[in-house]
């Protein structure tokens, strides 16, 4: 990418910027749940209104896609941004503060909707020189919903396209430098319950009863014991157990008992030994004291991989647009989760994060996305926009070799 070429997409960046926090903020006052998302779905289709864009929605979700056509019949590349909110109340005490009790943008998805937005009006202002087609994938159900999967299946990203790109903001890294890595970013994310079956009796009498309490206490014991000694400790696992419950008052011996919790892996293999030790130690512990385990595992995200010719395209156009202290390597994985790992399963491509740390705070101490505190620094929308679509039109200049 040629000097003249980066600079360009930079200053349409900061020309969209206000544009893109009207949007960003009007979404952020109405956040909304799920995979149906009506009206964050209309402001983004109004907001793309009169550009030379096919839409094309999801039938089983609020999303859609739009499709950029340029002159020539090229590659395709996919720039994805989600729209769902968070189940949470906001705290942060903005003028824009979400209206919509008990929901809240705390994930930044506000953002990446305005800056895909940006993005498109900015290819779309070039289309004369796209050497191919432009994806631009509005994808409500990230947070647990799995509406990238949904969206798959719908059949609206088919044909394939041919790389895929993705940029997620967060408070914890400085503020404009783009992060990313090679290979996991993210975990794969399975829930558990565990359902323990003994026989209830009087709290006097524990030989006539086969108390569910401490067969419940052992399991969740043993698991995590299981995960450090059972899984080699570089492709690790995180088993946490978040919730048990039993009982209904003090001089009861409960039947049952419940152990509910999260799985986290970054390959398939480890997460296969989890799922297996899971089932192996709960059930013959639980037939040690006579009792019984019921275990179900609840599938969640896959592990999202970054192919490492579309991080090596994320890196050059990082730099080339903003200097060679615009990249961030990142040395770890992170143990969240993301289903814009569905669209890497079937694409070759990369997610990166954003740097948004709000002025004046350290990105090392502030509040993290998914807390109700969660503020970010709004000028870096102009360089998500600008990154959007200068990746884009590397990869359809050059494909993977533009790296």
């Amino acid at each position: 990418m040629d000097k003249s070429s980066s600079n360009e997409w930079v200053e349409a960046g900061e020309a969209l910027l206000p544009e893109m926090i009207s949007l960003r903020r009007a979404i952020h006052e109405e956040p909304e749940l799920g995979l149906h998302t009506p009206k964050t779905t209309a402001k983004a289709k109004r907001a793309l209104e009169g550009l030379p864009l096919e839409i094309v929605d999801s039938k089983s979700t609020t999303g859609f896609v739009a499709l950029l056509r340029g002159p020539a019949n090229g590659r395709t590349v996919l720039l994805r941004g989600d729209m769902d909110a968070l189940p949470l109340t906001e705290d942060t005490g903005l003028a824009f503060t979400s209206r919509n009790e008990g929901a809240m943008h705390a994930c930044g998805h506000d953002t990446h909707v305005a800056m895909l937005v940006g993005a498109a009006k900015a290819l779309c202002a070039r289309r004369d020189r796209l050497a191919g087609s432009v994806m631009f994938m509005f994808q409500p159900g990230e947070e647990g919903y799995h509406g990238a999967r949904f969206m798959l299946e719908d059949g609206i990203i088919d044909p394939l396209p041919d790389a895929a790109f993705a940029l997620h903001v967060t408070p914890n890294v400085p503020s404009g430098l783009i992060a990313g890595r090679v290979g996991p970013l993210l975990a794969a994310a399975d829930r558990f319950v565990v359902t323990v079956k003994g026989k209830g009796g009087h709290a006097s009498m524990p030989h006539n009863a086969v108390d569910s309490i401490p067969v419940a206490c052992e399991i969740v014991m043993a698991l995590h014991a299981m995960v450090t000694r059972r899984i080699e400790a570089f492709d690790p696992v995180v088993l946490t157990v978040g919730r048990i419950a039993s009982g209904t008052t003090n001089n009861i011996i409960p039947e049952t008992a419940e152990i509910e919790g999260t799985i986290r892996s970054f390959s398939e293999g480890s997460r296969a030994l989890a799922h297996e030790g899971l089932q192996r130690v709960a059930t013959n512990i639980a037939a040690a004291h006579k009792a019984e385990a019921n275990v179900e595992i609840i599938p969640g995200f896959p592990v999202t991989i970054c192919h490492g010719d579309a991080v090596a395209l994320a890196k050059k156009t990082a730099q080339a647009l903003f200097g060679d202290h615009g990249w961030l390597p990142m040395p770890a994985p992170i143990m969240g989760a993301e289903d814009f790992a569905y669209v890497l399963q079937k694409v070759p491509g990369a997610m990166c994060f954003l740097g948004a740390t709000p002025e004046g705070g350290d990105f090392r101490s502030c509040c993290a996305l998914h807390s109700n505190r969660m503020v970010i620094d709004e000028n870096v929308m102009a360089r998500g926009a600008a990154m959007h679509a200068a990746y884009a039109e590397a990869f359809l200049n050059d494909g993977f070799e533009a790296a």
